[in-house]
């Protein structure tokens, strides 16, 4: 029962966040705020908005190992799974923007911040708050940039719809209350499976919860591909992990102080491989199956390590 409990809480989890930056999405177009203000805000909150509520929900709960373990776990499955997938499937791929340059530091300096914050074993609230401001510095970035790439990911068909302030706010109230109810579930169902199987917390965060708030990003992936979009994918995943560590993180420490340990838990190296092999990819444009089995078997070895550790 306890799975089913499971899936049925990461369905509602995942349907809520897509009512709510939808919803938002119809709101702000409705008072003309540019697509690029729409896009470097609500990409950055919304397609992190699963992760995010799991983990505060989990450390509302006292599961830091969860919190942290969905971070982990939801940063590497982006890269290695949703980036390995697309550039394994994608016959083509040139971006205009010059990802290395302009993007290479959003990936590296979020890994760089938290091993130094995580060093003593512990991410209280203050450095919760660093964390989220590493989300302001981001957006003050993409504001500062051309936002092409950004506009790219407004869903286009909302601009001809008509807009009604109370299918809007019902539509708000519905999404909201599926994503805090999903992670709520998500949550216990999840500690209930770990007992049940004498696992670990750490375990179901970083694999059950952490693919189950990555599918978002997984679909809109295959879903760019299949329409020839598929560089789009890149800037999403770096905008989406830059989330994960600022917001979902940051606001998890916020709610309760999370204890990590870099000695015991060898997932975390494997999530900064994922992360330099992305820059590696990136400085070399390796935008094809070569760059994707490269991913993929560090997501082999990321789910051979978590299992066999676990």
């Amino acid at each position: 029962m306890d799975f089913v409990i499971f899936v049925a809480a990461m369905a509602a989890l995942i349907y809520g966040a897509d009512f709510i930056i939808k919803e938002s999405e119809r709101i702000a177009l409705h008072y003309n705020i540019s697509h690029f203000v729409i896009g470097a805000t609500l990409i950055g909150f919304g397609t992190s908005l699963p992760e995010m509520a799991a983990s505060m929900m989990a450390a509302g709960y006292g599961k830091t190992d969860m919190a942290v373990a969905n971070v982990i776990g939801s940063v590497t499955f982006n890269i290695a799974l949703v980036l390995g997938t697309v550039f394994f499937l994608a016959k083509k791929m040139a971006p205009e923007r010059d990802l290395f340059n302009r993007d290479s530091a959003w990936i590296l300096f979020p890994v760089i911040l938290f091993f130094l914050m995580a060093y003593d074993g512990r991410i209280g609230r203050v450095e919760g708050v660093l964390f989220m401001s590493l989300m302001a510095a981001y957006l003050m970035f993409l504001f500062s940039t051309d936002g092409a790439e950004v506009e790219g990911e407004i869903d286009e068909s909302l601009v001809k719809e008509p807009f009604g302030w109370g299918k809007s706010l019902l539509l708000l109230g519905i999404g909201f209350a599926l994503t805090l109810g999903g992670a709520h579930y998500v949550v216990e169902s999840g500690s209930a499976i770990a007992r049940m199987f004498g696992v670990s917390e750490w375990l179901i965060g970083l694999v059950l919860i952490a693919f189950g708030t990555s599918l978002p990003e997984l679909v809109v992936s295959l879903v760019a591909l299949k329409k020839g979009n598929a560089d789009l994918s890149i800037g999403n995943i770096i905008g989406s992990n830059v989330a994960n560590f600022s917001m979902v993180l940051g606001g998890a420490a916020l709610v309760h102080p999370l204890g990590v340990s870099l000695r015991d838990n060898f997932d975390i190296y494997i999530m900064a491989a994922a992360s330099t092999a992305l820059l590696l990819i990136l400085a070399n444009k390796l935008y094809n199956k070569a760059g994707g089995i490269f991913l993929l078997i560090i997501l082999a070895l990321f789910l051979h390590n978590a299992i066999t550790a676990g």
